[in-house]
């Protein structure tokens, strides 16, 4: 005991020892538990002397769990006692938890809330309504003893607001719903008819409406003043003047100068002349009426000039408006390549030297290559060799078919192997026929333009698939369409040629551009713009 609790040094760190002529001793060292006594409740110990035991538990249990291979795997050693012995645990774990799956009972939802009249009301107060809805929101009190009730609501003496003329109504009808009275709609209309048709009043016309203060409380209020542009030349007022109405015309001076643009056509044609200015409308009949004439793709060099004019007219009060295409032209080298001028009422485009609508062919059926041609070859369907009397072309099913040029419709209905087919008649002994139809669009005895659509692609009659079979006789004998040029003219001469050539020369001096300049004031406007007190004309003194 002893030996275990003091423990011998031979030399202290001060440096005395036996060496030092003094007495050896033994130096003792203690532990902190016996140098301090333990003061701690028995409570405490008995809680720690608890704690010891349940872990000292824990730990055999652990052993003893390792030892029982509890969950061992289950690919091994199959059949074993080890082996069922892991099943019964997978087997006892998943019922385990098969046992707190949930129900798929349906769970029972709160009633639904009666809503009556009482709630209805209640929701009402407490929401927020728009102004156009009457922003009849929030509680609201009862009137007191201190409310007076009026007899009528106080009205404005007049009311200013725009009508707006639409489409398929007429003038009377759009000023007796705006609130004007019949008696006042039948004298506005009859005052107007003195001075423009009310049928060419175009949609979408805007009228500027002021009525006046009503008579009575059951009476239309009356038209006090009444403008609009009924034309773009012409601007009416109706006002009421002692006791009556009176219309005041308001010309409004117009320039018609056509517009021109000119400039370098470039690698794309159409954006050339959009980016030159030229409007949409116009560029578009420019394109069509020149590619009748040339090969817009192979026929217009960068390097050429494009020169278009179509109508325009400003109003002095600011307004543009754009018309049709006058003349569409290219130039070459400084000189004229092509030019086109419309000519007569209907749409059409004479050259120069008058021709009218000239085309280098036919125009082709359908926007597809052609997959067989004319003559000898073996039948797809009968199987032998047989003449083919047409060209084929691939096409979609549903492909519009056009008119390769003008014409009547001789048939049109089932052909045998050709199925529904269509054929007209065209100048010259010139006949064509389309096969293989899914749906025709015109009848016997019906006249066709050039381009109209006469059908759509299909695949009736001796047919493999959806193709357009394309047939031309001439005096009633069948010829390879592919040989064919046709070329329709409309020719001026004598006295309408040389109109033509003249209103040609005198179109071709306008100005490129003009008609953008601004537009000047007249003398009657410059005078009405002028001073009427003699102060006023004195030219203000200008600061030095």
């Amino acid at each position: 005991m002893e030996a275990a609790l003091f423990q011998s040094r031979d030399n202290e760190h001060s440096g005395h020892g036996p060496a030092d002529g003094v007495p050896g001793w033994r130096a003792a060292a203690l532990t902190h538990a016996q140098m301090v006594r333990e003061s701690e409740p028995a409570w405490r110990r008995q809680t720690r002397s608890l704690a010891e035991r349940v872990e000292a538990w824990r730990e055999r249990a652990e052993r003893r769990l390792d030892r029982a291979d509890l969950a061992p795997d289950l690919a091994e050693a199959i059949g074993s006692r080890r082996w069922f012995r892991g099943l019964g645990t997978f087997v006892g774990l998943s019922a385990f938890s098969l046992a707190f799956w949930p129900g798929f009972a349906p769970l029972e939802a709160a009633p639904a809330t009666r809503v009556d009249n009482e709630v209805r009301d209640e929701f009402r107060s407490q929401m927020i309504m728009p102004l156009a809805l009457g922003a009849d929101s929030g509680r609201h009190m009862g009137a007191t003893p201190s409310v007076v009730p009026l007899r009528a609501a106080p009205e404005r003496p007049t009311i200013q607001f725009v009508a707006t003329l639409v489409q398929g109504d007429s003038f009377g009808r759009m000023l007796q719903r705006a609130g004007i009275g019949a008696g006042d709609a039948a004298r506005v209309e009859s005052l107007i008819a003195q001075n423009v048709s009310l049928g060419d009043i175009a949609p979408g016309t805007q009228i500027d409406v002021t009525l006046g203060r009503r008579p009575g409380a059951d009476q239309p209020r009356p038209l006090d003043a009444l403008a609009f542009r009924a034309r773009f030349d012409l601007a009416l007022k109706i006002e009421r003047s002692g006791g009556g109405l009176a219309v005041e015309r308001q010309p409004i001076r117009v320039d018609s100068t056509p517009l021109r643009i000119r400039g370098l056509a470039g690698n794309s044609l159409y954006r050339s002349m959009r980016a030159a200015g030229a409007p949409a409308s116009a560029v578009q009949q420019y394109l069509q009426q020149l590619g009748q004439q040339v090969d817009l793709d192979s026929g217009v060099r960068p390097t050429d000039t494009f020169d278009l004019i179509v109508s325009y007219r400003r109003a002095a009060t600011g307004e543009r408006k754009v018309g049709d295409l006058l003349y569409a032209g290219i130039d070459r080298d400084g000189k004229p390549k092509t030019q086109l001028m419309r000519w007569g009422t209907g749409d059409v485009f004479y050259e120069a030297s008058g021709v009218g609508e000239q085309t280098s062919g036919l125009l082709a059926p359908v926007p597809g290559r052609v997959t067989s041609n004319f003559g000898m070859r073996r039948h797809p369907i009968l199987g032998y060799v047989r003449r083919h009397a047409g060209m084929d072309f691939h096409a979609a099913y549903g492909t519009p078919i056009h008119a390769v040029t003008d014409g009547y419709v001789l048939s049109a209905g089932r052909a045998g192997g050709c199925g529904n087919a269509v054929k007209l008649q065209h100048a010259a002994g010139l006949a064509t026929r389309y096969c293989h139809m899914s749906q025709m669009a015109v009848s016997a005895g019906q006249q066709v333009r050039r381009g109209q659509v006469i059908g759509y692609v299909g695949t009736t009659g001796l047919s493999t698939g959806a193709h357009l079979h394309y047939e031309m006789y001439r005096n009633g004998q069948a010829i390879n369409p592919a040989s064919v040029a046709y070329v329709t003219r409309a020719l001026l001469s004598g006295a309408s040629l040389q109109r033509f050539r003249s209103v040609l020369a005198q179109l071709k001096t306008v100005p490129v551009g003009a008609a953008l300049n601004p537009l000047g004031a007249s003398a009657a406007e410059s005078k009405a713009l002028e001073p009427s007190r003699e102060i006023d004309r004195l030219e203000p003194a200008r600061p030095h």
